[in-house]
């Protein structure tokens, strides 16, 4: 009779091959974790900077706190006597707070922000009574502060799963492993640059919750490869089950419908009726409308992150100031230069006049296909769309409007290799309230635009509010002197909807701006807001409020002074009307 044996080789290399297997399977789930962690502490710090305004400290402040909770977290992960069932959990409490979180932030901020019309009504009080008593001040201030809590909890755990999965591990083979901490940290490390990977080329251009949906997805995916594998290990194995496809129920609805419930949650903090809202790929757009007894028509506004860009009310003043000036002192008016102005508002106003082209340069092209302009790959509401183009009268569809969807800072570049000159340029962007909007105020840009303007043409640029960013706004004329423009002057006017509201205009050679206007004799185009004497009363300030002129710094390019000086007086004066 024959028999056979396992030669102790064959057991050897079974042993191996089975072990290779937990390895396979417990570092791919490593790095699958980590690039999760990594897209919620994105997601987070994203949603952080989107409610808190200032984006890049909210970003810095969002990544190092969730830094710190993971060290926390590691410490604690001590105390968990056994990795198996802890580490289970774990995942399925990560994939739960990671898809939740954002949403839930969102619902107590609605509720902090309608509580005091709550109160109103309950009380009986007129419909334009403002309750802001030190209670909802502080609810309103907690409620925007969850983030951070949000982002220590989810920190904690987090950093709870490499100390974890060491001890699987170990626990799998039986004995010490030398370059345990090595091959975790490695497979952490791979899986976060993965993650960083998607989120850039993937998770934002989605919305926010449908991010925040599939990164549990993934999440839960882990933990279900973990459970399958070591189930006999966990305690509770069947509870954790059902808690996983629990949470794989919960995806489902989220991907259905947590967009449309951050889009109504999103909705409360503005005070009228939002008809649209949407995030392109690089700004959050919403358009509300109201109706007044003033007005024939229903009022528009435009929000861009957050913050009011127009009011159809009154956005003919600011585009009258900041395209009247600039066209009136330059010598002609055949090519005009936009940067900016993605609404097509200031570019309406151009084309009064007997301009041959104008040149509109906006980044965001679905915001430029929200406005009106064809032959765009995005869809937009109809209904939305017709309205606008009613406000800026089609211009963006003109014949004599050539609009380029790039980033101003490489195209003026680009321009300046073609050899091409404008008689006037108009730069009509948002506040300097980004890090990457801080570079298109830089004296570096502002030299490339120089070299762009006809030595009889102006240059004019929006240029925040002179009373409530007196330093920003005089650093923006400082920067513009500093890059070569001969004369450069500044004046202001009152915009209802904005308050005391500042631009800067300036001239290459020959005569400043505000000469040259009051050389204009009558008009060429006429306005229902600017005269000569109205124009010219713009270019007075207080007394003494160039005092400080040479205190103020130039904002060179990468300085990041001029954001600094702009985010600096808004947090002071939020601290003002607090106070």
């Amino acid at each position: 009779m024959l028999t056979t044996s396992t030669s102790p080789s064959t057991s050897v290399v079974t042993s191996n091959l089975k072990l290779l297997g937990h390895d396979i399977l417990l570092i791919s789930v490593m790095a699958i974790l980590a690039g999760c962690g990594l897209i919620y502490e994105y997601l987070l710090s994203h949603y952080a900077g989107r409610i808190l305004g200032s984006v890049e400290s909210a970003i810095y402040a969002m990544i190092g706190t969730m830094i710190v909770a993971m060290g926390i977290g590691a410490f604690l992960a001590r105390w968990f006597k056994d990795p198996f069932t802890a580490f289970a959990w774990l995942e399925s409490l990560i994939a739960l707070l990671g898809m939740s979180s954002i949403l839930i932030i969102a619902s107590i901020i609605a509720v902090s922000y309608t509580l005091p019309h709550t109160f109103a009504s309950l009380y009986n009080l007129p419909a334009d009574a403002v309750l802001d008593g030190a209670l909802f001040e502080q609810f309103q201030s907690f409620a925007r502060f969850l983030p951070y809590i949000f982002g220590l909890i989810l920190g904690i755990f987090i950093g709870m799963e490499i100390p974890l999965i060491a001890r699987i591990r170990q626990h799998v083979y039986g004995r010490f492993l030398e370059n345990n901490a090595g091959t975790i940290y490695g497979a952490d490390y791979i899986g976060a640059g993965v993650g960083a990977a998607i989120w850039v080329l993937v998770m934002l251009a989605l919305p926010i919750m449908q991010a925040a949906a599939w990164t549990a997805l993934f999440n839960v995916i882990a933990g279900l490869i973990f459970l399958w594998r070591y189930h006999q290990h966990v305690r509770f194995a069947k509870l954790l089950l059902l808690c996983h496809l629990l949470l794989l129920g919960l995806f489902a609805l989220f991907l259905a419908y947590a967009t449309t419930w951050m889009k109504d949650l999103s909705n409360v903090l503005y005070k009228d009726k939002v008809i649209y809202s949407e995030s392109t790929k690089y700004q959050h757009v919403v358009i509300t409308e109201r109706l007044s007894r003033t007005q024939t028509t229903p009022i528009n506004d435009l929000f861009l992150n957050g913050r009011l860009q127009f009011s159809s009310a009154d956005e003919q003043i600011y585009h009258t100031m900041l395209v009247y000036p600039a066209m009136l002192a330059a010598n002609r008016h055949d090519r005009v230069l936009i940067i900016g102005g993605g609404d097509g508002l200031a570019l309406r106003d151009v084309l009064k006049w007997p301009v041959k082209q104008a040149t509109l340069v906006d980044l965001d092209g679905q915001l430029l296909s929200l406005f009106g302009l064809a032959g765009t790959e995005f869809q937009t509401p109809p209904s939305i769309t017709n309205k606008l183009i009613g406000l800026n009268n089609d211009a963006l569809n003109d014949p004599r409007a050539k609009v380029i969807v790039a980033d101003a800072f490489l195209e003026v570049e680009r321009m300046l290799d073609q050899g091409l000159q404008f008689d006037s340029i108009i730069i009509d962007l948002p506040d300097p309230n980004h890090p990457d909007l801080n570079k298109l105020y830089s004296d570096y840009f502002y030299n490339h635009v120089k070299q762009l303007l006809a030595p009889d043409g102006a240059l004019v640029i929006q240029s925040t509010s002179p009373y409530h960013a007196k330093k920003a706004f005089i650093s923006i004329a400082k920067t513009v002197k500093h890059a070569g423009f001969t004369h450069v002057e500044q004046y202001q006017q009152n915009i209802p909807s904005f308050g005391q509201w500042g631009w800067t205009i300036a001239t290459r050679s020959g005569q400043p701006a505000s000469a040259r206007i009051a050389q204009v004799g009558n008009f060429p185009v006429q306005s229902n807001w600017v005269n000569q004497k109205y124009l010219h009363a713009a270019f007075a300030f207080p007394n003494n409020f160039f005092s400080s002129n040479k205190e103020i710094e130039v904002n060179r390019l990468g300085s990041g002074v001029l954001y600094d000086y702009y985010r600096q007086a808004w947090q002071t004066e939020s601290e003002l009307y607090k106070n």
